[in-house]
């Protein structure tokens, strides 16, 4: 046994059968403890004929219902908790896209497992205890930010709290603090090089040398160009709240060639998206993770909407890869690392004064990163100035409503196309990532 496999966890060590085998066993303690205490999985497996017992081997788990984003919505706040709310250690919980955000809890074993993940997750990407972490993911109720933070703890690292947001100040911290890690989204990460740049600091004089990039979808070109101007390793993380937060997937250093999937404690399958049949190794399609360890929000075949595929092993032989996630199958819009749905832009736009309810949001690539332009049909007979007062009001309540800075072109009524009735919605104008998958 080499120095590297003595420090895994003796889940990154699991031979295949061996694996398959603590799956099967934990998958059968989750689908019971769901079904006897979250009264929503009682109902949807009792609606689609199935019950615990009916799991004998790892296949079976296709015969059980799919878990939507929506049933998390639908049964706000607590209702698909698996212990009472006086158990919990932590409650986090998404934005609210429409109306309701989903809410996510932990037991205090629940938070030990996640920051076990996290900690595997970076010394994954060559982070080890000693080392400085410079957290920017967001704090909150977002999950990044304090996963990201128990994860660098737990493993013996010395967390610097950065959060997001005043980027001349994050630099000064990298400058005199010295880490060693970052983590933050790709995207932020090509502000901060800006930001040394405009200070006139050289990045790759700076003592980072990995950094862990999550949160949103990002290119093979985007991690060459951060690995040559910062002189760091780029790797992936992968994570969604309402699985567990970061830490359900990790890029190894030694091969940065896909995500290793944290198999001892999540099952993934990959789905047609269309018809919801289990795709074998190596097809791309939707990613569905099942929790096999979670006490207090078990998730049974959650669609994450996450297109991928999976593949075999390389850095962790029995752990299966999921290739860079490399897009969505719903309308959901990641800008610069934050979630947009039409439909928020939609309500800002109905409250905004001279503006009718026409309008598109033209997606485009501005140098390395991603812009939005809200273009907005005017009302009849209003005015050049109030069109002017319109654009700046719509773009300050979707950076205080949503969190992105946008741009705003307010048109002559009837000018945006329409296609039987309707305005096309998105426009995608960006570069196409080299290392997108075809999905037919």
């Amino acid at each position: 046994m080499t120095t590297i496999d003595r420090a895994l966890d003796p889940g990154e060590r699991l031979g295949v059968d061996e694996l398959r085998a603590l799956q099967l066993q934990r998958l059968r303690w989750t689908l019971d403890h769901a079904y006897t205490n979250v009264p929503a999985y009682t109902r949807k497996f009792d609606e689609a004929g199935v019950r615990p017992e009916d799991l004998r081997t790892l296949q079976d788990l296709a015969q059980f219902p799919f878990t939507m984003k929506s049933d998390l919505r639908d049964n706000y706040p607590f209702g698909m908790f698996a212990v009472p709310v006086d158990r919990l250690s932590r409650i986090h919980a998404s934005s609210g896209t429409t109306g309701r955000p989903t809410v996510v809890g932990y037991t205090a074993r629940d938070i030990d497992t996640w920051a076990g993940l996290v900690a595997r997750s970076i010394r994954a990407a060559g982070g080890r205890p000693g080392h400085k972490v410079h957290i920017a993911y967001g704090y909150g109720l977002f999950t990044g930010g304090l996963g990201a933070h128990y994860g660098a703890e737990k493993l013996g690292c010395t967390v610097i709290p950065a959060s997001g947001g005043m980027t001349a100040r994050q630099v000064q911290v990298i400058t005199d603090l010295r880490p060693e890690v970052i983590m933050v989204t790709p995207s932020y990460m090509l502000t901060l090089l800006d930001e040394f740049e405009r200070q006139g600091i050289d990045p790759r004089s700076s003592s980072l040398e990995v950094g862990i990039f999550g949160a949103e979808p990002w290119t093979e070109q985007m991690r060459r160009e951060i690995e040559e101007r910062m002189g760091i390793d780029a790797v992936d993380i992968y994570g969604l709240s309402e699985v567990i937060g970061p830490g359900v997937a990790q890029e190894c250093v030694e091969t940065k060639d896909g995500l290793h999937i944290w198999e001892d404690h999540f099952y993934p399958e990959v789905i047609d998206p269309v018809d919801g049949r289990v795709l074998t190794e190596g097809e791309p399609g939707e990613l569905v993770v099942t929790s096999l360890t979670k006490e207090a929000f078990p998730v049974i075949r959650y669609r994450t909407r996450d297109l991928t595929r999976l593949l075999p092993g390389t850095a962790r032989p029995g752990l299966r890869r999921m290739e860079k996630v490399t897009g969505r199958t719903d309308d959901l819009i990641i800008l610069r690392g934050v979630n947009v749905f039409p439909s928020q832009v939609e309500e800002i736009v109905l409250r905004t004064d001279n503006l009718s309810p026409h309008f598109q949001l033209v997606l485009t690539t501005e140098g390395r990163l991603d812009r939005m332009t809200v273009r907005v049909e005017a009302r009849a007979g209003t005015s050049t100035e109030h069109r002017r007062a319109a654009a700046t009001t719509l773009a300050a309540r979707v950076k205080d409503g949503i969190g992105v800075t946008v741009d705003v072109d307010v048109t002559e009524p009837d000018t945006l196309g329409r296609s039987a009735g309707k305005i096309q919605r998105v426009v995608d104008r960006r570069a196409t990532p080299t290392t997108a998958l075809e999905y037919r």
